[in-house]
């Protein structure tokens, strides 16, 4: 195997390690699974994952569908087999009722984890870039540096806003109500700004991601805010974000998918860190690597795909798709098939 291929999957495995030892119980005790992940959830999880990360059609909103669907919803409190209460968070003089574990907590906490296989696809498929900045971190290139300074001031309000509002938008967000409304709200977005970017294609120079600005990056990044309301997508804002940058929208979604790779790892490690142990009590951890291996090569495929796609048609085939999905979620709901 050549170097170029080594070290990506080096990377991938240091990946899956990190965030599954970091996340077991501190105790030495092993529990068994309380709630079971079954293989076939984990795969249709993985390929969700996979297919909607860097599509511009939100993968936190169709995990939350999925999850809906595939009976990863209940919020009642789980027990042991002594029939003795679990806790997420023991009673406390801050929770004085205590927080119970429950199978939608351990869904929400993987919802979020398994972007590690998002993050893996792009670390193999971009790892030229990667490999750059990692050199520049070490003053031995400096347009990797360039791109890494801007990769950094771009996450910055969306990793401070996300670390301050995280227990609201877990508690309100995470629902399907509000995946419809991001849907819409983000498909009429997507129409708006490929229209004003294709009236606009004849008279703008188009910029690289080499000319990019902190400035600039700046403005990307707070695009990417948005994309903290489940339903709105981070590669659809981040898009959006590199179309007023300039871009063509090849180079809009080429930042977006290394963007993606500082924030989801931020996201999924953050996540590991604060829940990942109960995930592990609830779900054991052996599908839950299995849907991560799925999503990466998923999201591998659709990564070429949209790059593909962008080029040639944009990103309104996508907005159409994102207002017909939230049609079809709005008539379950409403008919009592979902709740």
């Amino acid at each position: 195997m050549s170097r170029r291929r080594i070290l990506p999957t080096l990377l991938l495995s240091w990946c899956t390690a990190t965030a599954f030892a970091a996340e077991q119980p501190a105790s030495s005790e092993r529990h068994e699974p309380v709630a079971e992940l079954g293989m076939t959830d984990a795969i249709v999880l993985g390929v969700v994952e996979g297919v909607t990360e860097y599509l511009p059609v939100s993968s936190t909103g169709h995990l939350i569908i999925a999850n809906e669907f595939l009976g990863l919803e209940s919020e009642r409190p789980l027990t042991d087999k002594a029939g003795q209460p679990l806790w997420y968070k023991k009673p406390s003089e801050k929770h004085p009722e205590g927080i119970p574990l429950t199978v939608k907590l351990a869904a929400d906490t993987y919802s979020v984890v398994i972007q590690f296989g998002a993050i893996a696809a792009v670390a193999i498929l971009y790892w030229g870039q990667i490999l750059s900045m990692l050199r520049g971190l070490i003053g031995r290139d400096v347009a990797g540096r360039r791109l890494l300074i801007n990769l950094i001031v771009a996450f910055i309000p969306a990793g401070a806003l996300s670390y301050l509002a995280h227990d609201w938008i877990a508690a309100r967000l995470f629902s399907v109500e509000a995946v419809i409304v991001a849907q819409v709200a983000g498909a009429g977005l997507m129409l708006w700004v490929e229209a004003r970017r294709r009236r606009q294609a004849n008279s703008q120079t188009e910029s690289t991601v080499e000319e990019l600005t902190p400035k600039q990056a700046l403005g990307i990044g707070t695009w990417q805010c948005l994309a903290l309301w489940p339903g709105t997508s981070r590669s659809m804002t981040t898009i959006v974000g590199g179309y007023f940058a300039g871009f063509a929208p090849r180079k809009a979604a080429e930042f977006s998918f290394l963007l993606g790779f500082v924030t989801l790892s931020a996201a999924s490690l953050y996540k590991g860190y604060k829940s990942g142990a109960a995930m592990i009590q609830v779900f054991g951890w052996g599908n839950i690597v299995l849907g991560c291996v799925v999503a990466t090569l998923v999201a591998a495929l659709s990564v070429r795909f949209l790059v593909n796609w962008l080029t040639r048609h944009g990103l309104g085939a996508f907005a159409y798709y994102r207002l017909a999905l939230a049609t079809v979620l709005g008539i379950l709901l409403a008919t009592g098939w979902l709740q």
